[in-house]
C-alpha cells in the first residue's frame, strides 16, 4: 500500500462522495457526511478494487506516473460514491 494512492483515493472518494450524494438527493448524507463516508469509502475500497482488479502494483514497480494517478482517482472515486450511496440508502431505511 503506498501512501500517495491511498491520498489519491480518499480524495477522490470524497469527491465521488459528493457527487453521488448531489445524483440522489433523497439518499444524501448532507456534504460534510458525503464527504466523511467518500473519503472512508475512497480509501478503503479503493485499495481494495485496485488489488482486486490488478492495479496494487503498478504503483511500488514503476512510481507516480499518469496512469497510477488516474486509476486511484477512478477506483478510489467509485468506490467513495458507492459507499455514500450505500450509507446513504441505509440511513434514510431507518429514518
Amino acid at each position: 500500500m503506498d501512501l500517495t494512492s491511498l491520498l489519491i483515493q480518499a480524495i477522490s472518494g470524497a469527491i465521488g462522495g459528493n457527487a453521488a450524494g448531489a445524483v440522489a438527493k433523497d439518499t444524501s448524507l448532507g456534504t460534510l457526511g458525503n464527504t466523511i463516508a467518500g473519503a472512508l469509502g475512497g480509501g478503503v475500497g479503493g485499495q481494495i478494487l485496485g488489488s482486486l482488479l490488478g492495479f496494487g502494483g503498478a504503483a511500488a514497480a514503476s512510481g507516480l506516473d499518469i496512469g497510477t494517478i488516474v486509476q486511484g482517482f477512478l477506483t478510489g472515486g467509485v468506490s467513495g460514491g458507492l459507499t455514500a450511496l450505500a450509507i446513504g440508502l441505509i440511513k434514510s431505511r431507518f429514518a
